[in-house]
C-alpha cells in the first residue's frame, strides 16, 4: 500500500519520540538524547501536518521569493518557526512548553543532565503528552502512541527519602541554567505555569479496594471530573507534598454509584428540559464510549471514570462524575441541539391551584394576650 508523503513524515515523527522517552526512562538514559529526539518529534510531527493541509513549509528569501537552498535543497522551517506558525498566539501554553525546550537544547550541559532532568521533569512529562495530544487531535487515535508507552517505576518517588534526594540534585543546577528557566517564566502569567500543559506534576496514591479487570496500574484522574471538595483536596496534597504511608478501607461494593434512573433524575433536576434514561441516556453512553454497546463485547470495557461493571449483579452503575460529564456536555438548549440534532423537551410549568378565600372569622386577628 503506497502511503501519502505525510504519513512517512509523520512515522519519522512518531519514531524519535519513542526513542526520546526510552532514553527517559532508561537508568542511563541521557537527556540531552532526550531534548534531542523530541525536538525532532515535534519538528516532524508539525511538517507533517502542514504537508497534509498543503502548507509549504520551507523559506523563501523576502526579495526575491525563491527558496532558501540547502544543499539543493529548499529549507524547510525549523521548530521554533513552526510552533509561530501553528501556535500564533505568543501565551498558548503548548507553545510555551515546547519553546522552553527549545531553549534549554541550546543551552544545556553535559554534566549536569541529570539534575536538571529532574527540575524539569513535570514540564518534560507535558511536553510528550502535548505532542500526544496535538497527534491524535489531528490524525486521529488510530496514530496514538498510548499501547507502546508505559509509565515508568522510580524508587525515588515512592520514599520520603528519594523525594529528599530528588530535591537536592535539583538544587545543584548551575545558575546560568536555573536563570534560563527563571528567565524563560519571569513574564509568564501564573495560571500558565500551574497548567497541566505546561507542567505536568502528578501525586501517586496507592489504590485500594477490589480490582477488576478494566483496571490498570495506573489510572489517570481529571481534575475537572471531581467533586469541589474533592478537586480541594488533590490540589492541596499536592502543594504540600503529602505522602500517604497507610490507608486503611473498608470493602463496600460500588460505594456511590449510581443506577441509570438515578443518573436521570439527578440530570434532569439541573436541567430546565426533560432527561430520560431512554433516548437519552442510552444515547449518551453509546456515542461517548463509556461502556460496551454490544453483548458480546467484554463488559469491563468501560471507561473506569463515568461507568463500572458489576459481576454480582451482572450490570453497570455509574459515578457522580458521568452525571457532571452529562451537565457539560448537553446542559442547555444549545448543546443539547448541537449534540442530539433535535430539540428538547422542555419541561411543563406546574400551575399552583389558587388559593380559596378565607371566612371572615379565620381572617380574624385574635386579641393579644396580657401578661400578668
Amino acid at each position: 500500500m503506497a502511503y501519502a508523503r505525510w504519513h512517512h513524515i509523520l512515522m519519522e515523527s512518531q519514531r524519535h519520540a519513542l526513542k526520546a522517552v526510552d532514553e527517559w526512562n532508561c537508568s542511563n538514559g541521557n537527556y540531552c538524547d532526550f531534548l534531542t529526539h523530541m525536538h525532532k518529534a515535534w519538528h516532524y510531527l508539525l511538517h507533517a501536518e502542514f504537508h497534509k493541509d498543503k502548507i509549504d513549509y520551507h523559506y523563501r528569501d523576502p526579495k526575491t521569493g525563491q527558496y532558501v537552498l540547502i544543499d539543493e535543497e529548499p529549507k524547510a522551517w525549523d521548530l521554533e518557526w513552526c510552533l509561530k506558525k501553528r501556535y500564533p498566539n505568543s501565551g498558548d501554553i503548548v507553545r510555551l512548553n515546547a519553546e522552553l525546550f527549545v531553549a534549554l537544547r541550546n543551552k544545556v550541559e553535559h554534566r549536569y543532565e541529570h539534575n536538571l532532568k529532574i527540575a524539569t521533569g513535570g514540564k518534560a512529562q507535558a511536553l510528550v503528552m502535548n505532542y500526544e495530544q496535538e497527534m491524535v487531535t489531528f490524525f486521529g487515535s488510530t496514530y496514538s502512541l498510548a499501547d507502546r508507552l508505559r509509565f515508568p517505576i522510580s524508587l525515588q518517588s515512592l520514599t520520603a527519602e528519594g523525594q529528599a534526594q530528588l530535591q537536592e540534585a535539583a538544587k545543584k543546577l548551575p545558575k546560568k541554567t536555573r536563570d534560563l528557566v527563571a528567565k524563560f517564566e519571569a513574564d509568564i502569567d501564573q495560571a500558565v505555569l500551574d497548567d497541566l500543559r505546561y507542567d505536568y506534576r502528578v501525586r501517586l496514591v496507592p489504590i485500594v479496594g477490589s480490582k477488576t479487570d478494566a483496571d490498570l496500574a495506573i489510572n489517570f484522574v481529571k481534575l475537572d471530573d471531581l467533586t469541589e471538595e474533592e478537586r480541594t483536596t488533590m490540589v492541596e496534597a499536592g502543594r504540600l507534598g503529602t505522602v500517604i504511608t497507610k490507608v486503611k478501607h473498608v470493602e463496600v461494593a460500588d460505594k456511590d454509584k449510581l443506577l441509570p434512573g438515578q443518573v436521570a433524575r439527578l440530570v434532569e433536576d439541573q436541567l430546565p428540559f426533560e432527561f430520560h434514561i431512554q433516548p437519552e441516556h442510552t444515547e449518551m453512553w453509546r456515542r461517548l464510549g463509556v461502556r460496551p454497546a454490544q453483548s458480546g463485547a467484554d463488559p469491563y470495557d468501560t471507561d473506569p471514570r463515568y461507568c463500572v461493571y458489576n459481576e454480582t449483579f451482572k450490570s453497570y452503575a455509574y459515578t457522580p462524575a458521568w452525571v457532571k460529564k452529562i451537565i457539560k456536555e448537553i446542559g442547555t438548549v444549545e448543546k443539547y441541539r448541537d449534540f442530539f440534532g433535535r430539540e428538547p423537551r422542555m419541561k411543563k410549568k406546574v400551575t399552583p391551584f389558587p388559593k380559596q378565600a378565607e371566612s371572615p372569622e379565620a381572617t380574624k386577628t385574635e386579641p393579644e394576650s396580657k401578661t400578668a
